[in-house]
């Protein structure tokens, strides 16, 4: 038992395969898990062939470097199951095995009909993406079962054989979970659910869904909306695995009641943080990407250019288009709001508000496009008459003279060309609040919206709106510009979402250094408010929407945009700062440790004898002074020494991290890479009112004093006695976790470090290291 290998396998619908928010949280997370595991990980997910020869960079069968995963391969090809194996093109270059869902989709019925038969999970002929979910769960059963049993007839004793993790992300990978609990196959399984289906559908329906949550039907609910049979997925997938989880702690509060299972844990969403060397980097990214906008902004707004640009800010919202989950009306209404307040006050500030979400659409307008055209000829003419300007200057200048008057610097013939140019800038008609021609202008929801409220570029209007229904990329003609650096351009995100599990794009904006406004009822919002003693002094605003009606949560967000509008340059550029400061609070290297903790969970629930065996082995060496120590990885001492925070039985869903007492202080200077567990952000030193010396005693303060002063501020997401009722008996089975960092050591996990040199194999092997000795890496 003691040589066994611990193999690491995640599938998920979007692993190589861009389709929404998943794929950005698989892709991120890539460098921290390969560090732990190298290539004895794999990620697993269904082939397109429309992107995967640009995102994989494949592997013949005969390279295939592990012996199991090349007969595994050669075994499903003999029975004509098509695949893609080989090394993903993003950092950390992970192993991925992509199947062909089309090679096996002739098994459909027969597949189906069994899942109905040991299951009782329905599946309706005409619903195509279930179909797809169905193949591709059967399609990763088989190969997990196979790859199973050929590790182990390799293994050289019964204690070599492989333990094997398998980390499922969605419902759409839900029918594998279900068909490895129902064969019996000896693997643990962690289930990670990133939004119910039922909770999307019923928020999209305009219903009162978290007051009423505990009450919904959710058989009938399903059925109505006809997803029972997705449904049935889901719920199956999340009570067979042997660890659930969620991102977030209001999904967490939702899975309860919609899939009748309390998550064993929270695993928020990171993202890959790269800090600057210097703070005035990232501000001058800022000024170059707010440029292009405002190369758009004269395009767009030719003729009626009657405000200051240099007194203009930049709002955005962008996603999905789910008009009420997104929080869109509630932004449009907002913005309303504070166009009349701004007009009241008669402020000098404009806003030019940004919607960006795909709808289907015809074309861009005529307008948009002439817009861009118009200006990009002004800026040509101008050039060329400054060409020429400085040719004459020069060449009077060189002759020992000075020009007399203007027209021997500026010709007539470029004051014509220069007069042909403004008075094409001359139109009748407003600028469009909408840069393409859609498909279903006349019920699209944002745009009779805005014409409820009235919002269309007037020139009194201190609120100018553009909606652009299509993604950003740097080849548009229109607003040719990379959704990241528009971001950076921008100077606010607002995301008022009324259904927003966790929220990629306010957490975008944090480590871009822009300020946002999020709601209490996204997973972001959720876990700045832990994290923050007052989220505002960082940029980071959070509207009530859980507690305060629709009119008072509206009220709510145009206060705090009239107040951004108020700020002063240079307290705009603060804020930014202490913003960019929060992404140490959201990156990977953090946040993949409550990973680490959700598989160490399913490996004590499916092994528990070789958890304890590992345990045990793990404090021989301790008090032998050999094997895997502290002294070997600073890196994983600051990622895994935190564990020991959490209290027994419990999972642990918040940020940890192992800062000693002393760098709190640090804190209040900006650093924050030192954050305690269960510790809020304090104020910025440069707020009103902000503690200046509250950790100042800190070191000389004993264990118990120093526990008070933590638990007097909790912050994490179920920390003990925790809202709504996640208390001691919070997890599935009350697994023993406290050993946890000893036992991790022990199953050979290393920290993200690049420098970082793995320790000498010892008596006991892979365990420690990363050998392949037995040929069971993947």
């Amino acid at each position: 038992m003691s040589d066994s290998e611990i193999l690491l396998f995640e599938i998920a619908w979007e692993v190589a395969n861009k389709v929404g928010g998943i794929y950005t949280v698989i892709k991120t997370k890539v460098p921290v898990t390969v560090g732990e595991y190298n290539d004895r990980y794999c990620l697993i997910g269904p082939l397109s062939y429309k992107t995967a020869h640009m995102e994989v960079d494949s592997i013949a069968d005969d390279k295939i470097e592990s012996p199991a995963m090349r007969a595994t391969l050669a075994a499903l090809r003999e029975r004509g199951v098509n695949y893609m194996y080989g090394r993903w093109l993003t950092d950390g270059n992970p192993l991925v095995l992509l199947f062909d869902v089309g090679s096996a989709r002739h098994r459909m019925d027969e597949w189906k009909a069994d899942l109905w038969s040991i299951a009782g999970i329905p599946s309706p002929p005409d619903d195509f993406e279930t179909n797809e979910a169905i193949v591709f769960g059967y399609l990763v059963a088989w190969f997990l079962g196979e790859f199973k049993h050929i590790a182990g007839q390799r293994a050289l004793s019964e204690a070599q054989k492989p333990h094997i993790i398998a980390h499922f992300h969605e419902w759409l990978v839900g029918v594998a979970l279900v068909l490895l609990r129902k064969r019996n196959v000896d693997i643990a399984t962690v289930f990670t659910t990133h939004a119910t289906l039922l909770g999307r559908y019923l928020c999209a329906g305009d219903v009162d869904f978290y007051n009423n949550l505990k009450y919904f039907d959710v058989d009938a609910e399903a059925g109505k909306r006809g997803i029972y049979h997705r449904y049935c997925i889901e719920r199956a997938a999340a009570h067979c695995a042997d660890v659930f989880t969620t991102v977030s702690h209001i999904t967490a509060f939702e899975s309860e009641y919609l899939l009748k299972r309390k998550p064993d844990g929270v695993l928020p969403n990171g993202l890959n943080v790269v800090k600057f060397s210097a703070l005035h980097e990232f501000q001058n990214m800022h000024a170059k990407s707010k440029e292009k906008i405002t190369e758009f902004v004269r395009g767009h707004f030719y003729g009626h250019l009657t405000f200051d640009l240099d007194n203009t800010l930049y709002f955005f919202t962008a996603g999905r288009y789910e008009y009420r989950n997104k929080g869109v009306d509630m932004f449009i209404e907002s913005l309303a709001r504070l166009n009349a307040r701004l007009k009241h006050s008669n402020s000098k500030t404009t806003v030019v508000a940004f919607i960006i979400m795909p709808a289907k659409t015809h074309s861009y307008t005529v307008e948009a496009l002439k817009g861009q055209a118009v200006m990009k000829q002004l800026r040509d003419t101008v050039n060329d008459i400054q060409q020429s300007i400085g040719k004459r200057l020069f060449d009077s200048a060189a002759r020992g003279t000075m020009p007399t008057d203007s027209s021997s610097i500026i010709s007539a013939e470029d004051l014509s060309h220069l007069k042909r140019r403004v008075f094409a800038l001359k139109r009748d008609s407003l600028p469009p609040i909408v840069t393409h021609n859609l498909v279903d202008d006349a019920t699209d929801p944002i745009l009779n919206q805005l014409r409820k409220v009235q919002l269309f570029n007037n020139d009194h209007d201190r609120v100018k709106i553009v909606f652009h229904p299509e993604f950003l990329n740097a080849n548009n003609p229109v607003l040719g510009i990379d959704y990241e650096e528009f971001v950076r351009g921008c100077h606010l995100g607002v995301f008022p979402s009324y259904y927003e599990p966790w929220g990629y794009t306010p957490g975008e904006c944090t480590v871009m250094g822009v300020p946002s406004i999020t709601t209490n009822l996204s997973g972001f919002g959720c876990f700045m408010e832990e994290m923050i003693s007052i989220p505002s002094d960082y940029g980071i605003y959070i509207v009530d929407r859980r507690m305060k009606s629709v009119e008072e949560s509206c009220d709510q967000l145009t206060a705090y945009m009239e107040e951004f509008c108020n700020k002063t340059r240079r307290q705009r550029i603060n804020q930014r700062n202490r913003t960019e400061r929060l992404s140490d609070l959201l990156d990977w290297k953090r946040m993949g440790l409550d990973y680490v903790k959700a598989r160490w969970v399913a490996l004590r629930r499916k092994f528990p004898e070789y958890a304890a065996r590992l345990q045990q082995l793990a404090e021989e060496d301790a008090d032998a002074g050999t094997g895997y120590s502290d002294a070997d990885s600073d890196e994983v001492a600051a990622r895994m020494a935190a564990v020991l925070a959490v209290p027994e039985g419990e999972l642990g869903h918040g940020y940890e991290s192992d800062g000693a007492a002393s760098t709190m202080a640090r804190q209040l200077s900006g650093d924050l890479s030192g954050l305690r567990y269960n510790t809020k952000v304090p104020r910025p030193a440069s707020m009103p009112g902000s503690p200046k010396n509250i950790y100042q005693d800190l070191d000389a303060m004993d264990e118990e004093e120093l526990r008070a002063s933590i638990m007097a501020n909790p912050a994490g997401l179920f920390y003990d006695g925790g809202p709504d009722g996640y208390d001691d008996g919070y997890l599935h089975q009350g697994a023993d976790v406290s050993g946890l960092v000893d036992s991790v050591k022990a199953m050979g996990m290393k920290g993200a470090d690049k420098e970082y040199e793995p320790p000498v194999v010892s008596r006991r092997g892979s365990m420690y290291g990363n050998s392949h000795a037995n040929g069971n890496g993947v």
